[in-house]
């Protein structure tokens, strides 16, 4: 359950009752929508407390409400009872807090969602939050702090919050921490306990609540169960908390400075904020998102057009991203965030005068967003349920009841007064400007509380606030968007040239390549998806060859970025990939407009050229991007991980050394010409598209890219190596030492096997779910991410239990033990395990396997699963289901005791976190204030183009300090597909 931290999503589905808790029953019956057919029912509730409303002396409070609700009720009182429920019958909930909201949400089996409703409606009943519960629970709340540390963009979200004036809550430490929580209540003689359930009394109260329920149940049906359910919920009838009087909290002499900020990834950044009134009441004319649009451009004329010639930027994002953060009822927040180069960094207050430069406002760009927007809302896809009722008891908070479904999606009307009004604010003297750099360490003497980021404060020169708000001359190359060439405008739905099928038929099969072609008779809208993967040996014929591939990719990127924004803004979504053994192409969006992007794609691919000043700024920045995932303790123990399971893998580390030691533009023009030269080349067409058209788009690909077939097959897998029948431990340290988090993960290999036996290891997962949590998180306190999952690691399966903890707590070491710990109980538990408890597992996964896809890209992403990966069994869903209607108790038991005996194959690998748990000496100082165990330094950019093995205390495991070595001697299994 994790901190909101993100845009909301939202769509529409059928079959919809919402209510207001305020004894208000309101039903909205969709019209001319397509049923929903899946299995899946889901609930959401939003309350309109949040983190504003935490008491001075209990920082986090209303987070930490948010999880004890969750630890069991007086009507059922096991502490992990409703997870417990929820994994048995294929569900899933969550919940977040937010500035002035808190959501909770689930999703479970229709046939289950009457009871599972009346299970999660006493959270808001009578929840239990005994004590002993309460001081384990803090460790989950304070070890989701410790994850969130290393973020530079919550650390911007605390610095920001701590310049409101005095008094006001954003300056308030909304996630809590043991010390916020546990600590400092004890020394004062708070008692968090009572505190918690007085908090709970004051605003859990029905009249605050908005819920959505949704089910293939009638209305009726849905209406009664809510009725009789939540009529329970207690109504204090005391008035909700407000804050609306504290306008303007931004106003003060902190926030119109320059702010040099130390980050924790190697990233040059420049944010330009500025507060202004609250804009929530102006949805129907959204200022904020128009304006944002013309800023945000990123076409011919465009700001970021002009940086990107001049090579001083390579991203700019504006606008507001609708938090609880960015928008509440005190103030909301227009930002320009844009990602600076080396040059542009030096550059930094030239990029600020150039942002300077865009503030006109027409009605014809008005309505061509109202436009595209209206063709996305009329022919939207389906989300989830559990996404669609959390974004729809949000809105009832937000909007009158007609605009619940699209308040926060349509652009209702253009009103310039409003515009000019949002628009006004946004002047240089009221800007807060924070740079973040590398090049900042040891220059900022400043320390921020809670996360500890270094920074400085300075005034901004009045020679450069003059410049900006003097009449300097507009630059010529700056201009309005064009008309849009890639808006839609035919919707019709095209009939089949050729007999219909359930799966992809390969229409296409000679030797540079095949096609995959499936017309969309389900979902019946005027869309498609076109994937396609452009195979080459050369790829992966050394570090540098990646390199290479990686900056071919980016700046391949960067020179469509122009001419194909107007297609990104026109819902017309691509990507491209780099992808293990080629590069990945993928589209989506209105068809009639789709073949225009792929054209303009390939032409691009086919005259690929890369300017020497373009060359060196992606050089630059890809030495900062595998610098920041090295850093990352997840992203650096899956490197290790997969360096030795898969034979003749290049490491992070190896293109991060590869990358420093310089490479030139003519590598990568020599590289280009080699890529293009000789391939194979594999695509899935799926939707509003006729096989003809199909054909004809695919022939003028292949005629324009004019390669060769491949002289021998590229595979698209790697080799894996066969574990030996014992322990081995790679431990390695983290490679940032402002960073506490540690990594454990338990990997038990389990080799060459079929279909069905992936089935079986996907069921004993899910039986592993919610004990897991239950007794590595809740009971343990280890770490607030613990979880088992399924490895497929180049078609040889494993199973793997991962844990993310505190080196300031504990030692990996102890981790592993309490983890080895689990899986013994665990072991007896499956024994023990009912027929009727088994069986229910069972059915619940079979229900998962047959629910229906929501929307055509469930359904391309799984078929486009089995083209990447040249496996081709799109039937593999029917076949695992029929696999697990015959798997017995015993089987499953077997099964997992098989991988635990004596002869498993087991690997663990540690990434070991900077604390006392682990015997670190203090860190020297960052160069700012005042540091402590719970406050390492901010970052700490040492040397990352190596691995530092770790000697281990334990005498059961191997240890691996050499992985080559290692791996060397080990026999490879051969390439495998799970074909049957």
């Amino acid at each position: 359950r994790e901190a909101k931290n993100g845009i909301r999503p939202s769509l529409l589905l059928t079959s919809v009752a919402l209510v207001g808790c305020r004894a208000i029953l309101l039903r909205i019956q969709v019209e001319n929508m397509r049923v929903c057919v899946c299995f899946q029912a889901a609930a959401a509730l939003c309350i309109s407390v949040g983190s504003f409303s935490d008491p001075d002396d209990l920082p986090g409070l209303a987070h930490f409400l948010e999880h004890m609700v969750f630890m069991g009720s007086e009507k059922y009182p096991a502490e992990n009872g409703f997870d417990a429920f929820l994994k048995k019958h294929g569900g899933s909930d969550n919940a977040s807090t937010d500035c002035e909201r808190t959501i909770f949400q689930f999703d479970v089996q229709r046939k289950y969602f009457r009871e599972a409703l009346d299970r999660w409606a006493q959270f808001f009943i009578c929840p239990l939050m005994i004590e002993d519960a309460i001081d384990r629970e803090v460790e989950a709340v304070d070890s989701e702090y410790q994850l969130a540390r290393p973020s530079d963009s919550h650390r911007k979200e605390m610095l920001f919050g701590s310049l409101a004036k005095p008094g006001h809550p954003m300056g308030k430490f909304c996630w809590g921490n043991a010390q916020t929580l546990k600590h400092e209540p004890r020394e004062k003689q708070i008692n968090t306990y009572q505190r918690l359930r007085d908090f709970w009394k004051r605003y859990y109260s029905a009249h605050y609540m908005t819920l959505a329920v949704q089910s293939k149940e009638t209305l009726d049906t849905l209406e009664e169960w809510v009725r009789e359910i939540f009529t329970k919920v207690p109504n204090n009838g005391e008035p909700r908390a407000d804050f609306s009087h504290l306008l303007r909290p931004f106003d003060t002499p902190a926030f119109n400075k320059l702010y040099r900020v130390v980050p924790v990834r190697k990233v040059h950044a420049l944010t330009i904020s500025w507060a202004v009134p609250p804009q929530v009441k102006y949805y129907r004319v959204k200022p904020l998102h128009y304006i944002s649009w013309l800023i945000g451009h990123e076409g011919t004329g465009s700001i970021l057009s002009l940086l990107r010639k001049k090579c001083w930027a390579l991203a700019l994002f504006g606008g507001n991203s609708e938090t609880g953060f960015d928008q509440n009822t005190t103030y909301s927040i227009f930002s320009i965030s844009i990602t600076l180069t080396n040059q542009g960094y030096q550059n930094f207050y030239q990029v600020n005068m150039h942002m300077s430069q865009s503030s006109s406002f027409f009605s014809r760009i008005y309505d061509e967003i109202q436009k595209i927007e209206a063709n996305e809302f009329h022919y939207q896809e389906q989300t989830d349920p559990i996404e669609f009722v959390e974004n729809i008891c949000e809105n009832m908070q937000l909007f009158p009841k007609e605009d619940f479904l699209t308040g926060d999606q349509l652009m209702f009307e253009f009103d310039p007064q409003v515009i000019s009004a949002a628009l006004s604010p946004l002047t240089p003297d009221r800007a807060n400007l924070l740079l973040l750099s590398p090049e900042n360490e040891g220059r900022c003497p400043l320390r921020e509380k809670w996360f500890g980021t270094c920074y400085s404060e300075e005034d901004i020169p009045e020679e450069w606030s003059q410049r900006w708000t003097g009449d300097f001359e507009l630059n010529s190359e700056l201009h309005l968007p064009a008309e849009n060439r890639f808006i839609a405008t035919d919707f019709a739905l095209k009939e089949s040239d050729c007999p219909d099928s359930e799966f992809p038929i390969r229409t296409v099969n000679n030797e540079r390549g095949c096609l995959w072609y499936k017309k969309d008779t389900k979902f019946k809208i005027p869309k498609a998806d076109i994937r396609f993967n452009l195979i080459s040996p050369i790829i992966q014929k050394s570090p540098e060859n990646l390199v290479l591939f990686d900056l071919f990719v980016n700046i391949l990127a960067h020179n469509l970025a122009e001419p194909a924004y107007e297609a990104d803004v026109a819902q017309l979504e691509y990507k491209l990939v780099a992808g293990e053994h080629g590069l990945v192409i993928r589209l989506k969006g209105f068809n009639h407009k789709l073949p225009l992007l792929l054209k303009l794609i390939v032409d691009h691919l086919a005259d690929f050229s890369a300017d020497p000043g373009v060359f060196n700024m992606f050089s630059e920045q890809l030495k900062k991007t595998y610098f920041n995932i090295l850093i990352k303790p997840e992203r650096l123990g899956k490197d290790v991980r997969l360096q030795i399971l898969e034979h003749s893998r290049w490491s992070v580390i190896q293109k991060y050394q590869a990358v420093t030691k310089g490479l030139t533009v003519d590598d990568l023009e020599a590289f280009a010409t080699g890529l293009k030269a000789e391939l194979y080349v594999e695509g899935l067409v799926q939707g509003n598209f006729t096989s003809t058209v199909r054909r004809r788009n695919t022939n003028r690909k292949t005629l324009k890219l004019q390669f060769q077939p491949l002289s021998a097959e590229v595979p698209v897998l790697f080799r894996v190596v066969e574990l030996p029948h014992k322990h081995h431990l790679c431990k390695v340290k983290s490679l940032n030492k402002g960073d506490a988090n540690s990594e454990v993960t338990v990997y038990y290999q389990s080799g060459l096997k079929n279909l069905r036996e992936h089935a079986l290891m996907e069921l004993m997962v899910m039986h592993m779910e919610e004990p897991c949590f239950d007794f590595l998180r809740t009971k343990e306190t280890l770490g607030y991410q613990v979880y088992p999952t399924c490895r497929n690691t180049s078609g040889v399966l494993g199973f793997s239990v991962t844990v993310e903890t505190q080196a300031t707590k504990f030692s990996t070491e102890f981790v592993e033990a309490k983890i080895e710990e689990f899986l013994a109980s665990f072991g007896e538990r499956l024994s023990g395990l009912s027929e009727d408890a088994f069986r229910t597992q069972v059915t619940a996964l079979i229900k998962l396997k047959e629910c229906e896809d929501a929307h055509l890209g469930e359904e391309v992403d799984r078929n486009w699963f089995e083209v990447v990966t040249q496996q081709y069994v799109f039937k593999r869903l029917n076949k695992e289901i029929e696999a697990l209607k015959l798997f017995s108790q015993a089987e499953l038991v077997s099964w997992f005791l098989e991988h635990r005996n004596t002869n498993s194959r087991k690997l663990s690998v540690h990434v070991v976190g900077f604390g006392v748990e682990e015997n670190d000496p203090p860190e020297p100082s960052a160069g700012c204030g005042p540091e402590s165990p719970d406050n390492p330094p901010s970052s700490s950019y040492g040397e990352v183009s190596e691995l530092t093995f770790l000697p281990s205390a334990s005498q059961d495991a191997t240890l691996i300090t050499d992985i080559r070595a290692f791996t060397s001697s080990l026999p490879l299994h051969p390439y495998h597909k799970i074909l049957s």
